[in-house]
């Protein structure tokens, strides 16, 4: 199995619903968001997939969140933003375009990551 990974990342505000701590409190975070891909066969090139069309994907998703206030984000206003579900947002806006994407691994902090695939 072939796998390659791209890196972006974008700022924005949240806060936390039905949490119990700082969280609940409106703040922001500069995530860094890495989306990787995999197959089992190169294509005519030998890649899986061209990095630059990956990140031209990724870029027009984050575009959407990029300074935005993440809670009045439709999908957001039914889930919480948290890192999980940052994660299966992103995952589930490329999936129709990256068929191969493998997941999407969010972090908040240099030590803190969700990922869903």
């Amino acid at each position: 199995m072939y796998s390659i990974k791209v890196e972006a990342s974008f700022s924005s505000a949240h806060n936390l619903r039905g949490y119990k701590g700082k969280c609940e409190a409106l703040h922001g975070h500069n995530w860094k968001i890495e989306v990787a891909a995999s197959k089992k066969k190169l294509d005519k090139a030998g890649m899986v997939l061209d990095f630059k069309f990956i990140k031209n994907q990724l870029n027009a998703v984050l575009e959407k969140l990029d300074h935005k206030y993440l809670n009045n984000i439709a999908f957001f206003k039914k889930v919480n933003p948290t890192s999980e579900n940052i994660a299966k947002y992103i995952y589930d806006s490329l999936k129709p375009k990256v068929a191969s994407i493998k997941s999407v691994t969010v972090w908040e902090s240099e030590n803190s990551s969700a990922t869903y695939s």
